[in-house]
């Protein structure tokens, strides 16, 4: 039998497919956050400091997903009539592993099937100073406002180098918010996917345009900056 570490199906050997449970608190990654958590958070509570409520709830959430104590639904095959519980998910976007890969693929699928069209992209990422980065993870509409002025400054210079203006070319984009850097370090940075050009017209025509040069990404550095 095909052990997954997900909730999902496995896939017999003769064919058929049976539902495997997922069980994070047989996980390194559980065991840990459940045995050391709580004694992290009473070192803090000691020095007189308090976790910020988001990182409470994140930790929280993570060690009730997948445990069927902590809520689940009761499905049945509509065929052999054979039951098996489904623990409800935290859904949360910090660090689950679980819920974390579902909201990948589930995006991926979006993205490729259904979103993007088969013309040239572009990802462009930009990093923010430290003092934004603590702005940023605290205050997310203020986050969302800096991401407005960063599409607004790559789609007008897409816009601008195609030779049109942003009443008759339609540029587009999606982002991904990257929170943490390599070393797990609060690292918030803006993944965004653009495409390589615009659509003009009615949208059936795409002009593509040429990557930009040195010159050209140090003056939309100055721009966002400014």
């Amino acid at each position: 039998m095909l052990q997954l570490s997900a909730g999902k199906d496995a896939v017999l050997g003769n064919g058929l497919v049976r539902f495997e449970r997922h069980r994070p608190e047989q996980t390194l990654l559980y065991q840990l956050v459940e045995q050391y958590y709580p004694v992290f958070e009473t070192q803090w509570a000691i020095e007189g400091r308090v976790l910020p409520n988001y990182v409470g709830q994140e930790f929280e959430s993570f060690l009730k997903c997948g445990r069927l104590e902590h809520g689940f639904l009761r499905v049945q095959c509509e065929s052999c009539r054979a039951e098996h519980l489904v623990a409800f998910s935290c859904k949360r976007r910090g660090f689950c592993p679980s819920c974390g890969a579902r909201r990948m693929a589930e995006s991926a699928v979006l993205l490729v099937d259904e979103v993007l069209p088969h013309k040239p992209m572009r990802q462009w990422v930009l990093s923010v100073p430290f003092p934004l980065r603590f702005l940023f993870a605290s205050q997310p509409k203020i986050m969302g406002k800096a991401l407005g002025i960063v599409y607004r400054a790559i789609a007008t210079h897409l816009t601008q180098k195609a030779g049109y203006t942003k009443a008759t070319a339609h540029p587009g984009a999606v982002t991904l918010i990257q929170r943490f850097g390599s070393a797990l370090n609060l690292n918030i940075h803006f993944h965004m996917l653009f495409l390589d050009g615009v659509y003009v017209g009615e949208g059936e025509q795409f002009r593509w345009v040429k990557a930009p040069t040195s010159v050209e990404l140090t003056q939309l550095t100055h721009t966002i900056a400014h």
